[in-house]
């Protein structure tokens, strides 16, 4: 299966590696954002992992659910104190197969593009708000899209070099459907070892082109989870949807 229809795909690639020191930001900058959000909940994280964000929320008391492809995820998830507490539904996030009503669902660290089909995008928001309470938040955490990386990217960048192996990036983009193929590449004696990613980006008000559609609107946008003012020269947003 392509890695442009395969849910599961980041999961079962990056399971091993995802909670290394030094890989993803402090968390707990949108624990507490998301906290107060959520109220009593409960709440819903799409694409909920290794439990980097949900275990700090459930440890605030919050009733926090999960919906994860990669069963690989949640073992890792599961390993951790308190993360056999969690329900998770295996599933692509794009379905939400969950039925709630939640008082808040959210999306962290740029995995709205991780659906790669614009189709799909259109589904998750529309399932979104099938489960939400009335009143009920949608938020959602990405970098705003700067075409100047897109020639930057598309050079081939040497990743690690050593005596026994070497790995290299490359991207190949798609301006019209705003899509790019990521292909990290390591060459060892043992042979050749490829670990291709995907995204499909969106620039700010084209996500809230598709809350609308879903009946939702957006209430608030930030810079970051400090609540920074949102401007035109902000690389990142996040944005809060309410139903209703």
């Amino acid at each position: 299966m392509s890695v442009f229809d395969d849910p599961g795909h980041f999961g079962r690639l990056w399971a091993d590696t995802y909670d290394l020191p030094g890989g993803l930001p402090d968390p707990a900058p949108a624990v507490e954002f998301l906290a107060e959000l959520a109220g009593d909940g409960p709440a819903l994280e799409l694409a909920i992992g290794t439990g980097r964000v949900a275990l700090p929320l459930a440890e605030r008391g919050i009733a926090v659910e999960g919906v994860e492809a990669s069963p690989e995820m949640v073992a890792k998830m599961r390993a951790k104190p308190g993360g056999g507490d969690i329900p998770v539904a295996i599933g692509d996030m794009a379905d939400v197969p969950v039925t709630g009503p939640y008082t808040m669902a959210y999306l962290v660290f740029n995995t709205l593009f991780n659906l790669v089909r614009a189709r799909r995008q259109a589904d998750c928001f529309r399932n979104v708000a099938r489960v939400l309470a009335p009143g009920g938040a949608f938020v959602i955490e990405t970098f705003v899209p700067d075409p100047a990386d897109f020639d930057r990217d598309e050079q081939v960048q040497i990743r690690e070099v050593t005596e026994d192996s070497a790995t290299i990036r490359l991207h190949r983009y798609d301006r019209e459907a705003q899509t790019f193929l990521r292909q990290t590449i390591t060459f060892h004696s043992a042979g050749v070892h490829l670990h291709p990613f995907a995204m499909r980006y969106l620039w700010p008000e084209q996500i809230d082109e598709l809350a609308e559609q879903a009946g939702l609107r957006l209430t608030e946008r930030y810079a970051d989870w400090d609540r920074s003012p949102s401007g035109p020269d902000s690389t990142a947003h996040i944005s809060v949807y309410r139903l209703g």
